[in-house]
């Protein structure tokens, strides 16, 4: 009885086993039990930029600093599959620590990138308030009463321009050791660079926007600059992007009380973005009920879990299929949305089918249009859905997605029509083709299926994922498919917005594409929220 005892206080103090360095492609696999943490130092050179990928159920993983206090959390619990990226610093540890439930992580370091030299240019402010800032500055003052300001006020710093627009600043307070800040979320669909104002600490980027403009973003303060490809440097804004310390409106919303200034987006809202009204829950409003499950495939050898969700008080009339569930379930608060819609009576009852991806490699692999996958959902996902009492006949069933989502939906309908009557496409990445053909292979798809199907379509892109480097971007390519598709006879609905490739976005809009599809009646009274058909550019 003493020693078990013993055994158990010692347990309790979760001490933390010598463990090797990890390695560049080390993986680890192991089991965890329920509030226990494991750590591993790293044999990487400090200053490479660190990639890997991390999986478990109920577990999170932290980077903490050499002596074991936190710096970020790399990945949230319950947010795997998911990759990580992050800048080497000397003594740093990962760590691993399980949820309430215990359970199996797979931990792979993947690669190190090696830094490159860095760029840098610079302009004349446009905005008002900066040019008065530069003149202080001349005169031989300080920014403390601009920092001050700003955190009044918040940021960014937004200043009125003619015919309907804004001048936004996006800010970053620097230090002595700042070499480069750029914006991950901007209007221009880059990661552009912020400019240093003189010499002083203000980093500065400006950018004319719609007042119905709403997005959200983070500050990459010395983003490493990395030998390797376009996208790898692309990408490499993930190692330090960060909310912005003054700006208190956050995206999720649990970013609010987030462990660290990793978690989370800061948002950007100007006075005439559409509102979002079913995002947040209403006390009035009866709460469906959401359970997780996991489906083995035999068509794709792997196993991923999703969650269901079936309406409270009624019997579902409709079916939602929608991917990425890491994302539309905490970020995009799916369940909620759907509870106030029904509520509303701007739905029927809806049931919904959050699918997941087993890994980030995977989803790269399925969603592209996938004949294997396409198979796993015919085969062996809808008739599991029969099984659950939840299949309804494809004019009410919707499939939906954002960008390699939405890809994917439109895909699922164009082979599996007699499942799939409905697709909702938020930021579809339609410029996709296999390796070696010309972009747009789904407009040529469509464009060879019969004419004047029954499948109806709501496709909707932002007017900042424009062309990018001599190829059409998601909103010329979403513009592409629809003239295709009404060219054939489908029923389109199109919409754009003032924004970017967002989730921020996507909540709303995946409401106002339920409706469309699910309760098309209603949609002209939504105009002031959902918008109505673009102009032809």
């Amino acid at each position: 009885m003493r020693t078990a005892l013993v055994l158990a206080a010692l347990a309790s103090l979760n001490l933390h086993a010598a463990e090797p360095p990890l390695v560049i492609g080390a993986t680890l696999q192991g089991q965890l039990a329920s509030g226990q943490s494991q750590r591993w130092p790293l044999a990487v050179p400090p200053d490479q930029v660190l990639q890997g990928d991390f999986d478990a159920p109920g577990a999170a993983l932290d980077l903490l600093d050499a002596q074991g206090q936190h710096l970020r959390r790399l990945v949230a619990e319950g947010s795997s599959p998911q990759g990580f990226t992050w800048q080497v610093q000397p003594g740093q540890q990962l760590q691993v620590r399980e949820g309430a439930q215990g359970g199996p992580y797979r931990l792979r370091l993947r690669r190190a990138l090696p830094l490159a030299p860095e760029e840098h240019a610079s302009t004349a402010p446009g905005s008002p308030r900066l040019r008065a800032l530069v003149r202080t500055l001349a005169e031989g003052g300080v920014t403390e009463a601009f920092w001050a300001e700003r955190a009044r006020e918040g940021t960014p710093l937004v200043e009125p321009l003619p015919d309907g627009q804004a001048l936004v600043t996006f800010l970053w307070r620097g230090n002595a050791q700042t070499r480069s800040v750029r914006l991950f979320g901007s209007p221009s669909g880059n990661h552009d660079p912020l400019q240093q104002l003189g010499a002083s600490d203000v980093w500065w980027a400006s950018f004319a926007m719609p007042l119905s403009a709403r997005l959200s973003y983070r500050l990459a303060p010395d983003v490493p600059q990395v030998q390797g490809s376009a996208q790898d440097r692309r990408r490499m804004i993930l190692a330090t992007a960060q909310r912005d310390q003054l700006n208190r409106h956050t995206f999720p919303a649990l970013a609010e009380t987030a462990l660290d200034a990793f978690q989370g987006f800061s948002v950007l809202e100007l006075p005439q973005a559409p509102p979002q009204p079913w995002v947040a829950p209403r006390p009035s409003v009866a709460a469906g009920h959401l359970e997780q499950h996991r489906i083995d495939s035999a068509i794709l050898g792997n196993q991923r879990p999703l969650w269901l969700y079936r309406p409270a008080n009624s019997v579902p009339q409709a079916l939602l299929v929608l991917f990425d569930a890491h994302a539309y379930r905490v970020d995009v608060p799916t369940p909620t949305i759907i509870d106030n819609l029904i509520a509303d009576g701007l739905i029927p009852p809806t049931a919904v089918l959050l699918l997941a991806n087993p890994s980030p490699e995977a989803r790269t692999t399925e969603l592209p249009p996938n004949p294997a996958f396409a198979r796993f959902l015919d085969e062996e996902l809808m008739p599991w859905v029969q099984a659950q009492g939840l299949t309804q006949p494809p004019e009410t069933t919707v499939i939906a997605g954002s960008s390699y989502g939405g890809l994917a939906a439109a895909y699922a309908a164009l082979v599996l029509p007699q499942r799939f009557g409905r697709v909702l496409s938020l930021s579809g990445s339609f410029w996709w083709a296999p390796p070696g053909e010309i972009p747009g292979w789904t407009m040529r798809a469509w464009a060879k299926a019969p004419a004047a199907g029954a499948v109806r379509f709501y496709l909707d892109a932002g007017r900042y994922e424009s062309a990018r480097g001599g190829q059409d971007g998601i909103l010329e390519s979403n513009r592409h498919l629809s003239d295709v598709l009404r060219a054939k006879g489908y029923a389109v609905i199109q919409r754009e917005h003032a924004t970017g490739h967002d989730y921020l976005h996507w909540q709303g809009a995946l409401a106002c594409g339920l409706v469309a599809l699910l309760r098309p009646e209603r949609l002209p009274e939504l105009a002031p929220t959902c918008g109505t058909e673009p102009t032809p550019p």
